[in-house]
């Protein structure tokens, strides 16, 4: 019998879009002679639906913003030992069964460790971080306060906490002072490069804090390196047992969303999904300009890799992660930036690069996520009590 694998993606996220176009790789890939494929979408409203609809990115643009109108809403629930899909209207025959779920979603109220919560309530094996391990690498202020108690190279940086920006608006600007202009001011739980802001002096610092305070009640304030080389990694495996890829070098220059995700001369994040199908960019991260291998030097990749395995342990991780890094050509010092814990195109393009084909990386994923959950399982997590007995008896 074939493994029932669910892919879910979607969600109330600002990278609701990306998500879309990751996960639609992710179902292509996945071999249909080991595994039954079920794509479940969650609509930016958190509901759950699933369709033939969805194995085309072409129709997303048809149903994004009304899903209801063409897709099957459906209820997820656990029944005995086993997790099933029911249409929550119609013939209960049409029931689905999830063996393992394969989280292929990017953003707050998903990939935080939230989609994750629900999965373990299940108790499904998933191929993702799990809730600890997601929300930490969502969250970039905790990541780095991590990162900086594990020792892991980072530039300078300081947190800003809505709750107190105008308050004590005159300190904050001193720890930029301090550090020095130019900054990056980025919201602490964004992905896609969303609501970056580069602060070039401080008559700006203001006016860019705060507009990246409409995403986010902290903001990340950090060391801009002026003269940059970005280079990526992507690690698969678990908190015990990890891997590395070939890592790759961005050939132009800062990333934000319209240049990871946007065709030229697209500029509105609003659009992404239908653009993506109308034109053609559905190809996601794996369209960025990039060399593969990057060109370091000998000590810079060994640097490399010794943090990326580092970082991953630091945070717990599971499944499938990208970790961007930093080198100032000034003075070839390597910087650990951030971890993404579902990486855009699950780094597919970097795997392909050591010989790790797209199929074979989503085998192994789910490989990783069962044998974890068979771990898990002998592990105890009740024990018989008579606490309720001594209270009927009072």
């Amino acid at each position: 019998m074939k493994i029932s694998v669910a892919v879910f993606f979607g969600g109330r996220s600002t990278e609701h879009e990306i998500s879309c176009i990751s996960a639609n790789q992710a179902i292509h890939a996945l071999n249909r002679e080991k595994y039954d494929v079920l794509p479940i979408y969650i609509s930016k409203d958190s509901e759950f639906y699933v369709g033939d609809e969805l194995l085309d990115l072409a129709n997303y643009s048809s149903f994004i913003k009304n899903p209801a109108s063409v897709l099957t809403k459906v209820a997820i629930f656990k029944d005995g030992n086993t997790v099933k899909v029911r249409p929550l209207k119609g013939l209960f025959k049409n029931e689905w069964r999830i063996d393992v779920a394969f989280p292929v979603v990017h953003g707050t109220n998903v990939e935080d460790g939230s989609l994750a919560g629900f999965l373990q309530m299940l108790d499904l094996p998933y191929t993702s971080c799990d809730v600890l391990g997601g929300a930490v690498g969502q969250d970039k202020a905790v990541m780095k306060d991590i990162f900086r108690a594990e020792g892991i190279p980072m530039t300078d940086y300081f947190i800003v906490y809505n709750s107190d920006f105008e308050e004590n608006y005159s300190e904050y600007l001193k720890k930029a002072k301090k550090i020095g202009f130019p900054l990056i001011a980025k919201p602490a739980n964004l992905g896609s490069s969303i609501g970056i802001e580069v602060i070039k002096n401080a008559r700006e610092f203001k006016e860019k804090v705060n507009e990246c305070l409409k995403y986010d009640f902290k903001v990340v304030v950090e060391e801009m390196i002026t003269d940059l080389k970005e280079v990526n990694i992507s690690v698969i495996g678990t908190n015990e047992k990890a891997k590395l890829s070939a890592i790759e070098e961005v050939t132009n220059g800062f990333l934000d969303f319209d240049k990871k995700y946007q065709p030229k001369g697209s500029k509105s994040a609003a659009k992404g999904a239908k653009t993506a199908a109308a034109k053609g960019a559905s190809k996601g991260m794996a369209s960025t300009a990039r060399k593969v291998p990057a060109d370091l030097k000998k000590k810079q990749k060994e640097a490399i890799e010794k943090i990326a395995l580092q970082a991953f342990k630091a945070l717990n991780a599971h499944g499938c992660v990208r970790i961007d890094f930093m080198i100032d050509r000034k003075n070839d010092k390597v910087y650990c930036n951030e971890i993404n814990t579902i990486p855009g195109s699950l780094a597919f393009y970097l795997w392909k690069e050591v010989g790790l084909d797209f199929d074979k990386e989503c085998d192994e994923l789910i490989s990783n996520a069962l044998n974890r959950y068979a771990r898990r399982s002998k592990k105890t997590y009740s024990f018989d009590t008579n606490i309720l007995d001594s209270y009927a008896k009072k």
